[in-house]
């Protein structure tokens, strides 16, 4: 990741992002002062092993959690600064977020998987829709519920649902399909300290 000073490109920039849990009496450092800029169009990679902190920075980036200290800027913007009605907004209409387990809602349709977030966003999804269950190979199942789908197909669903809203950050939480690509850049910046 770029530790250079923000760009006009950068999508994400990260300035000393610290996030602490409170684990009874003790106090549990998730991230540690973590820095890095995230321009358009790059692919990033973050590695390290379990408990290293991967998921906190995905929640924090995503607008799913607070930090304990330090900024984050999505798109330019002070994400701190924001309510969480406007944390909530971004995150519908700006960040598309692949689960690690999938987050498929088992009584709706793979069609109507993927339309949700378009439906929170009061977007439409006219002719993007049809595209994506082209793009992952699903458009024969458009009409099965979650159960009656392979763990594969179900991961197709929820990238092509992370897609509808076409959004300028995509975060993908260990996704097995996709980790087997080469990252164009890779970083294991996260600290368990």
């Amino acid at each position: 990741m770029n530790n250079s000073p923000a760009t006009n490109d950068a999508v994400i920039s990260v300035t000393a992002l610290t996030k602490i849990y409170p684990r009874g009496r003790e106090q549990v450092r998730a991230l540690d002062s973590v820095t890095f800029d995230m321009q358009r169009g790059e692919f990033v990679a973050l590695l390290g092993p379990s408990g290293a902190g991967k998921t906190t920075l995905l929640n924090l980036i995503g607008c799913m959690d607070a930090p304990t200290s330090g900024t984050l800027k999505f798109l330019g913007k002070p994400v701190q600064h924001l309510t969480e009605r406007e944390r909530n907004r971004m995150r519908r209409e700006q960040v598309g977020f692949v689960f690690q387990h999938f987050g498929l809602l088992p009584t709706l349709t793979v069609e109507e998987n993927i339309a949700l977030p378009a439906f929170f966003a009061g977007r439409q999804t006219a002719g993007r829709l049809d595209k994506l269950l082209a793009k992952v190979g699903l458009e024969h199942r458009r009409d099965h519920r979650p159960h009656e789908l392979s763990g594969g197909e179900m991961q197709r669903v929820a990238i092509a649902r992370a897609l509808i809203n076409q959004p300028p950050l995509l975060l993908a939480d260990e996704p097995p399909g996709i980790s087997t690509a080469r990252p164009a850049r890779a970083s294991s910046r996260c600290s368990n300290n």
